[in-house]
């Protein structure tokens, strides 16, 4: 018996920090996880329509691991430019599950070339250019975020 209480002890001490990683989802963050691994960004919500024509516009930076979470009504068409956008930007466009279907890599501070998401976008996470290449972030990588409803998450919130 002494050995199987060994084993256990083991296995719930290396199993805590894990745990206490993940902690609750809340709506001021968010993580993302992939074969690469997990991480977790600081970001502000843009889930209006008035929120989502600012976006990050006029601001002259951003810090490092935070962004800017687009949420829409809906899985649709999107198509994003960088018009009054003074910093590079990655763009991480999911669908409905939060799962990722398209990377953008640097956009072009000012350029105004529509960027198109793709179909059935519903959230677009916004983060410091070359960001997602650094980390791996890549399509079928997952986001957790209360925005996406836990019945339709491929990774939901506990």
């Amino acid at each position: 018996m002494g050995l199987m209480r060994q084993i256990l002890a083991a296995v719930v001490i290396l199993a805590w920090p894990v745990a206490a990683l993940a902690g609750p989802c809340r709506t001021d963050s968010l993580e993302m996880r992939g074969d690469w691994g997990q991480v977790r960004f600081s970001i502000e919500l843009a889930d209006t329509p008035s929120e989502r024509a600012q976006g990050l516009m006029y601001r002259p930076s951003m810090p490092k691991m935070s962004g800017m979470l687009f949420v829409f009504p809906r899985p649709q068409r999107v198509g994003f430019w960088m018009r009054n956008t003074l910093i590079p930007l990655d763009m991480i466009f999911m669908d409905k599950s939060g799962t990722v279907t398209r990377v953008h890599h640097d956009a072009i501070p000012g350029d105004e070339t529509l960027i198109p998401g793709g179909r059935a976008v519903q959230y677009v996470l916004e983060l410091n250019a070359g960001m997602a290449k650094r980390l791996g972030i890549a399509e079928g990588s997952q986001m957790r975020h209360p925005s996406v409803p836990s019945s339709k998450a491929a990774w939901p919130c506990e």
